[in-house]
């Protein structure tokens, strides 16, 4: 990896714009318009590649693919991108992926081409999931430790207002589509296409601003030299406990969190019963207040330190899963949206950066030690969902499945405090020193 200047204004500003660019596949494919989408075009029960489904369960079952794919084959790739030099690659590899299998959702026009969407939709998260591990990958190599916690919330904010504009920009497509001589159909399609052309449009830019991979031109044996890169960080790991107590504090309550954030809509419309444009209006909230939040906590990050920040975030979402529980108004549930997208923001960088913290000093096999961070979170979106669905099927109501994710949050805030995270002040004193 070429050696870059750290803080630099114009590489950070391109760093955070990925996050602008692939965040709208996060929010326009997986949240406000293809599940909804999906739902509208097939039926109850579909037969997939041979196989009866209950659509919704085919649904599920898609997302669990992606991310258990990326799990598995995620450190593997980032020991080869370590060992190789190959970090960009990757990157650029996954983004193309990504893009251009949203691109390919404009053939799903009706069940009749399930296996095509359902396929685009599999591998349209794993170019989002398996990319985010090498974009993460670069932040220890732009910017000093004291100020991950300011460049992280950045990159989260930024993804916020650019999905947020496309969104908007796709929603005035969709409601306009009779004055645009479109039918309903085509302009969601359209949507899938504008997605996949702004993630791989925008993404240009870091790509040419991030540092140049550093390529090992001795690439004989790759695969096995990258199996022995993620062997050599994990080894590294055994004897990093705090590292090693935040992975664990992480998996616990981002499993709940990112099921909150995938499930709110679904919860809303069938606990809550609301329609389409109380929908839109949820998730506008939820992106909106999102970037308050992540630059609220760091802001209170940097005066009062990464473990009480998230401390209080978790106690914020504790209160959030009691509130969505006994919320029975519109009103009501708008303001614990609001909860949500407050710590949403928040939970999701400064765990990043946090980690970033707990690596070790000067450190060139980021990729490796990343893959290690997504795949706990990956794993924890499968378990996290199961949960959810065991409980909801269990007992026959979400309420009861979001009040068993507070389980997880408490139990995260537990296994945090074990753990010794550097505040600013002493991160700057020890580089003094």
């Amino acid at each position: 990896m070429e050696k870059t200047a750290l803080n630099n204004k114009r590489t950070i500003n391109a760093w955070a714009l990925f996050d602008w660019a692939n965040s709208s596949y996060a929010l326009v494919i997986t949240a406000a318009i293809f599940p909804g989408y999906y739902s509208a075009i097939t039926s109850d029960d579909v037969s997939f590649l041979g196989i009866d489904f209950k659509s919704s369960a085919l649904y599920s079952f898609a997302i669990t693919a992606a991310y258990l794919i990326i799990a598995l084959s995620g450190p593997i790739l980032s020991g080869i991108a370590d060992f190789g030099g190959r970090k960009k690659v990757f990157l650029k590899f996954f983004t193309t992926l990504g893009s251009i299998a949203c691109i390919a959702l404009w053939f799903f026009q009706s069940e009749a081409q399930l296996e095509i969407g359902i396929l685009a939709f599999i591998l349209a998260t794993i170019g989002f999931t398996g990319g985010q591990i090498f974009y993460n990958s670069y932040l220890p190599l732009i910017a000093t430790e004291d100020q991950y916690d300011r460049i992280s919330a950045k990159g989260f904010s930024y993804g916020y207002v650019g999905s947020v504009l496309l969104l908007i920009a796709n929603l005035a497509i969709i409601m306009n589509h009779e004055a645009l001589g479109l039918e309903e159909n085509t302009a969601v399609r359209i949507a899938f296409v504008m997605v996949g052309v702004w993630w791989i449009s925008f993404a240009q830019i870091p790509f040419g601003r991030l540092p140049a991979d550093k390529k090992n031109s001795n690439m004989t044996g790759f695969a096995k030299k990258g199996i022995q890169e993620v062997l050599s960080v994990l080894n590294k790991l055994k004897s990093r406990t705090q590292t090693r107590r935040f992975l664990l504090a992480f998996f616990l309550y981002n499993a709940a969190a990112q099921t909150v954030i995938f499930l709110a809509a679904i919860f809303a419309e069938e606990e809550m019963k609301f329609e389409t444009t109380e929908l839109i209006i949820l998730i506008l909230i939820l992106q909106l207040v999102g970037i308050v939040g992540a630059i609220l906590f760091s802001k209170l990050s940097k005066k009062k330190g990464n473990k009480l920040s998230l401390s209080i975030i978790l106690g914020i979402w504790v209160a959030v899963c009691v509130c969505a529980y006994f919320v029975q108004t519109p009103t009501g549930f708008y303001a614990t949206a609001a909860g949500v997208g407050l710590v949403m923001g928040g939970v999701q960088s400064l765990s990043r950066s946090t980690y970033s913290k707990l690596l070790p000093k000067n450190t060139a096999d980021t990729a490796s030690w990343f893959s290690f961070y997504e795949v706990t979170d990956k794993i924890g979106v499968v378990c996290g969902t199961l949960g959810f669905g065991l409980i909801n099927q269990l007992t026959g109501s979400m309420r009861n499945s979001v009040l068993f994710l507070a389980i997880f949050f408490i139990l995260g805030f537990f296994v945090l405090r074990t753990v010794t995270i550097q505040t600013e002040e002493e991160i700057l004193q020890s580089a003094k020193s």
